[in-house]
Formats: C-alpha cells, sequence, structure tokens
C-alpha cells in the first residue's frame, strides 16, 4: 500500500466528508458532526487551503485540517492553528495514514510560517508527535476539558514561551 498525501481540492469536498463521517460514526466522544465542522471551516476566513490534506490510496481514504485560531489574553492575540479533525476510513486505521496526515500537515504548517498548533484529542496519541498539555504553556482551552486531552505544540522551537490565554477557536466551531 502506497499512500500519497496532498492537497484537498473542492472536488474532493463529498468524498472527504463521506470519510471523515465514517471515520468518526463509531466514536464515543464524538457528536458524528466532524463532517459539517469542516465543512463550515471550508466557508470561513479561518480555512487554509494548503493545510487541507487527503490520503490517497488510489481513492481518498484520509483526511486533516489545520485552521486559523488565536490564543487570547488582556493584552495580546497571537495567531495559532487547531487542528481538527483527523480523519482515516476504518477500513484503513491502524495502518499509519493518520501519523502520516499529521506529520505531513505539521511540516506544511512550520514551512507556511506558523508556530504552533493546538488539538484537543487523545493523551496518549498526540504527544509521540511532540503535543504537551497546553496548560503547561499557560494556554486554556474555552470550555472544560480534562487538562491532559487540551494540548500544544511548537512548531518553532519557543514559540509559546510568552504566549498565555485562552484559545479563541473560528466561529465553525461554536455554531
Amino acid at each position: 500500500m502506497t499512500i500519497t498525501i496532498r492537497q484537498e481540492t473542492e472536488l474532493d469536498y463529498p468524498i472527504t466528508e463521506t470519510v471523515i463521517e465514517e471515520a468518526f460514526k463509531n466514536e464515543q466522544q464524538s457528536d458524528q458532526q466532524e463532517h459539517v465542522l469542516v465543512a463550515k471551516i471550508r466557508k470561513s476566513d479561518a480555512f487554509i487551503p494548503q493545510l487541507s490534506l487527503v490520503a490517497l490510496d488510489k481513492e481518498i481514504v484520509g483526511h486533516i485540517l489545520l485552521s486559523h485560531i488565536t490564543i487570547v489574553n488582556e493584552e495580546n492575540a497571537v495567531d495559532s492553528l487547531a487542528l481538527a479533525p483527523v480523519s482515516v476510513t476504518p477500513s484503513y486505521q491502524s495502518k499509519g495514514i493518520g501519523s502520516q496526515l499529521i506529520r505531513t500537515a505539521l511540516q506544511q504548517a512550520k514551512d507556511l510560517g506558523y508556530e504552533s498548533v493546538i488539538v484537543l484529542g487523545h493523551d496518549a496519541y498526540y504527544p509521540k508527535f511532540g503535543f504537551k498539555r497546553a496548560s503547561a504553556f499557560n494556554i486554556k482551552a474555552p470550555f472544560d476539558v480534562p487538562d491532559d486531552a487540551f494540548m500544544a505544540l511548537e512548531l518553532t522551537p519557543h514559540a509559546l514561551d510568552h504566549v498565555t490565554g485562552i484559545v479563541q477557536y473560528s466561529k465553525p466551531f461554536t455554531e
């Protein structure tokens, strides 16, 4: 199996949304609306086309999206990215495709000049990519979540050294 990662195109949207829906269909910690969230983000100012990637094995079998967010406190607002969601078709899960999507998207984000990424996800999975508890950087979620599930990653060393505040997600996350 050879997996190719490339930027998603508008022609991919219906297939990608089906992949996302299938990937989260049986996830207990999901509202099964991730495909709707992605569609809303694509129509918002937070959408960064270069950071919406698909994984292909003859057909689309995975997707990842990084979108614009802000970390805000009383004095500053700092740009960052949200990793949400990463999806792999159930029959292709546990084959390293999600990891390949994440690594590619993080490198692409770094190449585009972004300095940090925030994720709300499994605490046993994301640390292997360098994510640490966001609370270690004095960064908080705008809603109540387990501390170990809300994580941050510096794409540039020391990018979060002087950043504190609450993550402000784009409007699609709160609609």
